[in-house]
């Protein structure tokens, strides 16, 4: 989808290691390549919080929604996200709305 859109996406799997690829490397990756990383795992929100990686983060906190749900919700909420990275490095994404995390 978000290649679609025209973004330069990769997804875990296309890394070496897949969807196994440890955190650490999905960080580095996001740092050297300037890439937005969009998750559910909490633990890369505390990660930027703490240390500032990933270089950007979208965390998605929708629970277990289904593929084809998630995919709408993505499409529909785009424009907002991009307009939050745009100036922020941290967006929280649910099915209703997209929030922007002001940095401390």
């Amino acid at each position: 989808m978000f290649q679609a859109a025209g973004h330069d996406a990769i997804h875990t799997l296309d890394l070496q290691d897949q969807n196994a690829t440890r955190d650490g490397i999905l960080n580095e990756v996001s740092m050297t390549e300037m890439r937005v990383l969009v998750t559910k795992d909490t633990d890369f929100y505390y990660s930027h919080l703490l240390n500032g990686r990933p270089w950007k983060l979208v965390l998605v906190r929708t629970g277990n929604l289904g593929l084809k749900a998630t995919k709408l919700m993505f499409e529909t909420h785009l424009p907002a996200i991009e307009a939050a990275l745009a100036s922020c490095t941290l967006v929280e994404l649910d099915q209703l709305q997209v929030s922007m995390i002001p940095q401390l």
